[in-house]
């Protein structure tokens, strides 16, 4: 039997899900949430097999409860499942050890194949953009002392406050909540020793966005 936790703030989404994997033999869904914070809290405890991550929720991202949870338990497989086909929050969720990144126009069978695949440990994302991105976020020998003490996740909104967006902005981009922003941006400055915004772009502009005259990410 393959154990699933759902996580979508959709009430009747997560409805649709449960009624659709509770019907497919060998499949039971033994928990669901609309919270992010809840669920990375409530998924290591319950060990689903699989977990079905939104990437944008109110309190939060679905991606960044992903990798709170495998930071937890390895063995649990995180799919995101998001209305968003966004480069960044694919990078993102390759970062947080997702196993995969669908689409919610997928159809049910569709979906029940791709639960069974990462169930029994196939990995559904491009393995050679998986590498790349890992290896250039690995790659960090040269870079300012201060780079490296941000996590993946604060140097994409290191390079976003250089591009000039606003949280608002930011949040839209990486499926983030305007607050979940605000918040990475106030670590991000504190852990660069810096103040406002604008010393960080500046920064950006001075040493590249990867610290070495390039971009972080493919």
């Amino acid at each position: 039997m393959t154990t699933i936790f759902l996580l979508d703030d959709h009430e009747i989404v997560r409805r649709g899900l449960r009624e659709l994997l509770d019907g497919t033999e060998g499949f039971t869904v033994v928990g669901e949430s609309g919270s992010a914070l809840e669920a990375a809290r409530r998924i290591p405890a319950l060990r689903p097999d699989v977990a079905i991550f939104d990437a944008r929720l109110p309190d939060g991202s679905g991606i960044e409860a992903c990798r709170q949870v495998r930071s937890v338990d390895p063995t649990i497989a995180g799919l995101i499942l998001t209305s968003f086909d966004d480069d960044t929050a694919l990078t993102a969720a390759i970062l947080a050890g997702a196993a995969g990144y669908l689409l919610k126009d997928i159809r049910g069978n569709g979906l029940v194949e791709a639960i069974t695949r990462v169930a029994r440990g196939e990995n559904l994302l491009d393995p050679e953009r998986a590498r790349r991105v890992r290896t250039d976020w690995a790659d960090d020998r040269d870079i300012d002392p201060r780079l490296r003490s941000l996590s993946p996740q604060e140097r994409r909104i290191l390079d976003h406050i250089a591009d000039g967006l606003t949280n608002r902005q930011i949040g839209e981009t990486m499926a983030l909540a305007e607050k979940t922003v605000k918040n990475y941006v106030t670590s991000v400055l504190a852990k660069m020793g810096m103040e406002r915004r604008t010393q960080a772009a500046v920064y950006v502009a001075t040493h590249g966005k990867d610290g070495r005259g390039g971009r972080t990410v493919p």
